[in-house]
């Protein structure tokens, strides 16, 4: 199916979770947020979530500094 993450058009399998699509990124060890369609995506939720086509998906990961 297709997504946009980022702007970026995307190509998923079917049914994919939050999670699965942060693990397909290879974001899973990193500190993020997400947002589908604009309404965030809680971290705990991210393996009931399934994403649908069309959906426009952003993730920001958070950067430290001093």
């Amino acid at each position: 199916m297709q997504i946009t993450v980022n702007g970026e058009p995307m190509e998923t399998p079917d049914n994919i979770t939050a999670a699965e699509l942060i693990r397909r990124l290879d974001l899973e060890n990193e500190r993020l947020a997400m947002e589908i369609n604009e309404q965030i995506a809680p971290r705990s939720r991210h393996d009931q979530i399934v994403i649908q086509p069309g959906d426009k998906v952003e993730i920001v990961r958070a950067i430290g500094g001093g």
